[in-house]
């Protein structure tokens, strides 16, 4: 099955590319990507599967593949929205929605998946248990996708979940994996501080709500340097401080808006247990009222240890010529939605270098000229081909 599948993927890389191209020439931003599932579904059409569109709180679809012998049940998962950015790369197929663009590969994800998918759908005969195709939604804007298709129960016989991420960490080839917590979980923080207003000439009428905000957003870095273990990671990023007014009027009240990062879900609870608190301390301290929105958005993405291992020695094992290197890498700063599969499975979610040729320094995912080597395509099917196949054994 696997010689035979690696070389209708051989024939069908041109597809993959093609794929890839229209869905950068036409994005959608999260929530709104009615026609990129409309294309994805009718791929399948005509197609001896069960399609289930409109899944979760968008557009999500899930495409089962019911092989002809017993066996397990695994779930790969590729997202399909786009970013509101202006695009700068310099490529033929730009996007042609101004403002929107794949900046963070998921035409690559969502291309490679639906030819692997289409292949594994024509060797079903040879197929032991069933694949769940997950093309899945907003996993850009929190809530996110993942967590209602999770949530929707259509997922609840998964053994296993697989994905990947096209990164520029290196060139097209190398697959990257990392055993346990591999990307931060991340929350929303927004903080009101209602003071009371006066004139700059009388502080002592008044309560300064910028004071206040700006002790705040000093004494919060605290939680990082003296509330975690040096040997956790976390991060507070307050990225708006709304104190705009005049320059001799004391504000009546400031809007915080914050980033907190985490690696762990233990370092997590600290980090909210300890603004909350922080909150409580500032009332009291400087004689204001808070309103605190703390909404923890994405949790940390925990890779099942025992599962990646497995994966790792398959692809090592592969013989794929695709596949030059495979390796273990740090975990990401940034955060994924696929840690909501992660949560309830034993999954595996690991990285494709995707460097452009001859690119030394590449503009990494989000950046209005990030680009990727399309060869990665090819490398991400025959991967993720790869453990699909190794479980057949």
């Amino acid at each position: 099955m696997k010689e035979q599948l690696m070389k209708m993927l051989d024939e069908r890389k041109d597809e993959m590319i093609q794929i890839r191209r229209y869905l950068h020439e036409y994005p959608e931003l999260s929530f709104k990507e009615e026609k990129t599932a409309q294309y994805i579904a009718d791929f399948y059409k005509g197609k001896d599967v069960d399609i289930q569109t409109n899944v979760g709180n968008g557009y999500g679809i899930i495409v089962t593949i019911k092989g002809a012998k017993p066996g397990k049940t695994i779930g790969l998962r590729a997202d399909f929205d786009a970013l509101p950015i202006v695009e700068e790369a310099d490529v033929p197929f730009k996007s042609k929605n101004e403002g929107v663009m794949h900046a963070c590969g998921h035409d690559g994800h969502t291309a490679y998946l639906l030819i692997l998918a289409d292949c594994l759908i024509q060797l079903k005969s040879e197929l032991s248990g069933t694949i769940k195709i997950i093309h899945q939604h907003a996993e850009e804007v929190p809530p996110g996708g993942a967590k209602s298709i999770v949530e929707s129960g259509l997922l609840d016989d998964l053994d296993e979940v697989f994905g990947i991420h096209l990164l520029p960490i290196a060139p097209a080839g190398m697959v990257g994996y990392n055993k346990g917590y591999a990307f931060n979980g991340r929350a929303y923080m927004k903080l009101k501080v209602q003071g009371r207003g006066g004139h700059g000439s009388s502080p002592h009428l008044a309560n300064d709500a910028i004071v206040a905000g700006a002790h705040f957003v000093t004494a919060i870095q605290t939680i990082i340097s003296r509330r975690l273990s040096p040997f956790s990671i976390g991060v507070i990023t307050i990225g708006s401080f709304d104190g705009a007014g005049i320059f001799n009027v004391i504000k009546d009240s400031v809007e915080l808006e914050g980033d907190i990062r985490y690696m762990t879900t233990e370092t997590k609870e600290i980090i909210e247990r300890e603004i909350i608190r922080m909150v409580k301390g500032l009332e009291e301290e400087f004689d204001v009222e808070c309103d605190l929105t703390y909404t923890p958005d994405y949790p940390p993405l925990y890779n099942n240890p025992e599962l990646t291992e497995k994966v790792a020695n398959a692809l090592k094992n592969a013989n794929v010529k695709e596949i030059t290197e495979v390796k273990e890498v740090p975990p990401m700063a940034p955060s994924e939605d696929f840690a909501y599969y992660a949560e309830k499975f034993p999954a595996c979610f690991f990285y494709i270098g995707c460097t452009p040729k001859g690119v030394e320094k590449p503009y990494f995912n989000h950046h209005p000229k990030f680009d990727i080597d399309e060869d990665s395509l090819l490398v991400a099917a025959k991967a993720v081909g790869q453990v699909v196949c190794s479980l057949q054994e």
